[in-house]
């Protein structure tokens, strides 16, 4: 059995405080590894290491004060604590600024080894509010022996194109770093698990904890069934997540129904998407239809 036992932890960052936010970062994550010695990756919500504030508490200047190159003291210590505990960490996401000068909020995966293993920028800002430049690519990233990991940050969930080029690239597990405020969570909610059943993936949406967000934060199944969901506080999601049941949905269906990854292998072509200026979508290299699947009756 392949498995990933996960800790989503809800907290909220000490705002304009990075050093104290660190530090408590790297408390709390030490005591997730005492408290709950089976964990192997460890997540916390969207720019919690930028300290950023809640929205109506923002400075202006703040993200250009703290955007940093991803290389540096910044990074290595989160690359040594995460050989310290033995731990995969996503630190939420980070002001990271490019060499072409532009500012993204950017999401890090690292190994247990303290290396960087995936790098993502957002690719859906929260236009007008979130400044910073979009990303312009998907990634995923391998945990050897277990599964395939997707990032996403908070808004990126609200397109579908997302999580449906993730779980295209591989993906079974969707890690979604979030700092939602406002009363929208609802509808978040609704597309994460929105997300996990059409694309037959775990969604680990992780927000902020009040007051820096509203908290929610929730793990999702392949069928699109909250596992569990968190309250508004500081608060620790574990759970153990079963990789081959993302197999057997996605070969047997959800609820033994909905195979979406065998609609396009079913007639073996790509299916055109005009707004898209052309382009199509069509099996993914992964994909094997191990349950035949009936020819279609003449009407």
């Amino acid at each position: 059995m392949r498995t990933l036992t996960i800790a989503a932890v809800q907290t909220a960052p000490i705002p304009f405080d990075v050093e104290a936010t660190w530090q408590r970062f790297a408390d709390q994550v030490r005591a997730v590894r005492d408290t709950f010695p089976h964990v192997e990756l460890v997540v916390v919500p969207e720019l919690v290491l930028a300290a950023e504030a809640p929205l109506l508490q923002a400075r202006a200047d703040w993200m250009d004060r703290v955007a940093l190159p991803l290389a540096g003291p910044h990074i290595d210590r989160i690359c040594a604590l995460a050989e310290e505990t033995g731990l995969w960490l996503v630190p939420g996401s980070l002001y990271e600024r490019g060499d072409d000068d532009k500012i993204y909020n950017t999401a890090i995966a690292v190994s247990p080894l303290g290396e960087v293993v995936a790098r993502y920028r957002k690719v859906f800002p929260w236009q007008p509010y979130e400044q910073t430049a979009p990303g312009s690519e998907f990634v995923v990233f391998d945990i050897p022996g277990t599964g395939r990991i997707g990032l996403a940050i908070c808004y990126d969930g609200s397109f579908p194109e997302t999580a449906r080029q993730l779980a295209w690239l591989g993906a079974e597990v969707i890690i979604q770093p979030t700092l939602t405020t406002t009363r929208d969570r609802e509808m978040e909610l609704v597309c994460s698990r929105a997300n996990a059943w059409t694309n037959q993936v775990y969604v680990v949406n992780v927000n902020g904890a009040d007051p820096a967000a509203v908290g929610a934060s929730v793990v999702v199944d392949p069928e699109g069934i909250i596992r569990q969901q968190a309250g508004s506080g500081e608060e620790v999601l574990v759970d153990t997540l079963d990789l081959d049941a993302v197999t057997r949905v996605r070969t047997y269906g959800t609820f033994g129904l909905n195979r979406p990854w065998d609609q396009i292998a079913r007639y073996g072509d790509g299916i055109r998407l005009p707004m898209y200026g052309g382009g199509s979508i069509h099996t993914p290299p992964w994909h094997e239809t191990a349950v035949p699947i009936p020819a279609s009756t003449p009407s």
